[in-house]
């Protein structure tokens, strides 16, 4: 069997490579760039029924919070407040979370009142079916709320409105588990004929926001409807000319962040036609997701009748997310959270880390647990490939032999290699399988540290106090002696220098490759992955080089076991062209 050893360890370098230049010139300009511009907007949810206020004005948060009748909401995880003109939900702030790693920076503000800079807010209520000419609570409804109303987890609120034609209705709003706002709205019907109401809830979000720009995780609107997983980005409804409807039972569907997410969460066993809608208002674009119930809500003469939704409006927790689709029976809820097409590659490595963690306290420690754990998982594989390269170490002395044999002639060295390694039942791709196995490992965590909010703001030792954000140091100013920000391409931290050095170290434990196209790549790569690597999470930078160090030592017993001598500066001398051009001329 002849192996194509140069094409296919080029085929998993310029594979890597292609991934680490996305990261590098693309991914990380852009997150420096959304830090220095802030965030713009642009979501709207939308059912067929109330549509976009295109009259609201631009207006300032504080300005907005002040213009209308409130009622708190305090509780360990959320405060806000309920807006009680239309009964909205449109100011929340998360408490768990701040703006930086300074734990003096503000809350995070999710929710936010119409006609402010990237408006998000919740709205519950009825539209007339057919037949129905009764006056309905709108947005402009003002609701009466009892005397100094504070909704907490063991105290819900009871908001009411009267039609005044024989109508009244209650809206009763708890919040509990983290994140989860149930809303009852009962309808009393005092007059003499029957009602027929269709419930319906929105999310509107004003202003295009501006996503991360990351290809491993989805931001947009996000839905399970008609059992499936609905993504659809804030480009895909720019041209829109009609609501996009979609018929389900169940579900739910809102706007998901890299880290958080808004979403509507109707009565799972009632059949429902979920709609997006995109508008304009000016220069302003309006994203709206919602529902309308299939069936209508009929209240006959002298009796109540009652609708029960929920939102869900926080933090992307795993567990806290796990733990309410379980508890409500919603299907597909635990999608919010965008494990990717590799989902048994990284939810596994999540929850590695994540019970790792609650053991030790801190996920940098984690991940170099976790790392251990991997490489005892895979020993068998790497002890095999090691004693292979130890193997090819000793016939070095061959391989030069028939350099010299042939100088001039590439195929009759390439057919006497081939033969060797036959002989001696070796193979020249051996020292490529602990890469191959360290591909999917590496695109598991990076996906977890990216995308996971456990990980987000979490810190190691020293300087890091965020593993998800890459090394804060540079090369490039002494490392803070010099009061100078260098630009991204320059920002070549203390960590990822350490994976560089671990990476050339591992390197030359192994026979230089006969072939020189082969030998300068490998001498250039570790170079490189260390610029490259210095704009990744320095959570993953910090698991790579724990990993090559693992290696080093893993591999250095394997080659004494079998007897090979380790010559680090041997190995260098012939890794580097101009100190084997000294030793030729002398």
């Amino acid at each position: 069997m002849k192996y194509d050893n140069k094409n296919f360890i080029l085929a998993i370098v310029l594979s890597m490579l292609i991934i680490f230049a996305w990261q590098y010139f693309y991914a990380k300009p852009l997150q420096d760039q959304l830090t220095q511009t802030g965030t713009e907007t642009t979501t709207t949810t939308t059912t067929t029924s109330p549509q976009p206020d295109t009259t609201v004005l631009p207006v300032t948060r504080d300005a907005a919070l002040a213009s209308t009748p409130r009622i708190k909401i305090e509780t360990p995880y959320v405060a806000g407040s309920i807006n009680l003109q239309g009964a909205q939900l449109d100011d929340l702030h998360l408490l768990r979370y701040r703006e930086t790693i300074d734990p003096k920076s503000p809350t995070i503000t999710f929710l936010s009142p119409s006609g402010t800079p990237g408006a998000l807010f919740a709205e519950q209520g009825f539209v007339p079916a057919t037949g129905t000419l009764a006056k309905l609570p709108d947005a402009t409804t003002l609701w009466t709320a009892p005397a100094d109303a504070v909704l907490t987890e063991a105290n819900p609120v009871v908001l009411t409105w009267d039609n005044g034609e024989g109508l009244l209705f209650t809206r009763k709003i708890e919040v509990g588990d983290e994140y989860v706002f149930t809303v009852t709205q009962t309808v009393e019907n005092k007059s003499a004929a029957p009602v027929a109401l269709i419930p319906y809830a929105r999310l509107q979000r004003q202003d295009t926001p501006v996503v991360s720009g990351y290809w491993v995780f989805f931001e947009g609107m996000l839905g399970w409807l008609d059992g499936k997983l609905q993504e659809i980005h804030y480009s895909d409804v720019a041209e829109q000319k009609e609501p996009m409807k979609l018929d389900s039972t169940g579900g739910w569907l809102g706007f998901t962040d890299k880290y958080w997410a808004a979403t509507l969460i109707p009565d799972q066993a009632k059949p429902v036609t979920a709609n997006i809608l995109h508008q304009k208002w000016g220069s302003r674009d309006v994203y709206q997701t919602g529902y309308v119930a299939r069936d209508a809500l009929i209240v006959q003469p002298g009796t109540s009748a009652s609708h029960r939704d929920q939102l869900f409006a926080g933090a992307k927790v795993v567990n806290t997310v796990n733990a309410i689709g379980t508890k409500y029976s919603i299907a597909g809820f635990d999608y919010m959270i965008d494990w990717g097409w590799f989902y048994f590659l990284t939810k596994p490595m999540f929850y590695l880390l994540d019970w790792i963690k609650s053991l030790v306290g801190n996920f940098g420690i984690a991940i170099l647990l976790a790392t251990v754990l991997v490489k005892l998982a895979v020993f068998p594989l790497a002890n095999k490939s090691y004693a292979s390269m130890s193997k090819m170490k000793k016939l070095q002395p061959e391989m030069e032999k028939l350099k010299l044999e042939y100088p001039d002639d590439k195929m009759a060295q390439q057919k006497g290699m081939m033969e060797l390694y036959k002989r001696e039942k070796v193979s020249p791709l051996s020292g490529c399988l602990p890469v191959v196995v360290q591909i999917p490992i590496f695109f598991a965590l990076y996906k977890v540290i990216l995308t996971s909010i456990e990980l987000r703001h979490a810190p190691f030792f020293g300087w890091i106090h965020d593993l998800s954000a890459p090394d804060p140091t540079s090369l490039f100013n002494l490392f803070g002696l010099i009061p100078w920000t260098p630009p991204a391409i320059l920002m070549l931290g203390v960590w990822p220098i350490i994976m560089g050095i671990t990476m050339w170290l591992q390197m030359r434990l192994n026979p230089t490759p006969p072939d020189p196209v082969q030998a300068s790549l490998f001498n250039w790569m570790p170079v490189m992955f260390t610029f490259m690597l210095g704009s990744f999470p320095v959570g993953l930078v910090i698991y790579w080089a724990w990993s090559n160090t693992l290696s080093i030592l893993q591999q250095s017993f394997i080659m004494k076991r079998h007897g090979v001598e380790i010559d680090f500066f041997g190995n260098i001398r012939e890794s580097l062209p101009f100190l084997n051009k000294k030793k030729a001329a002398s």
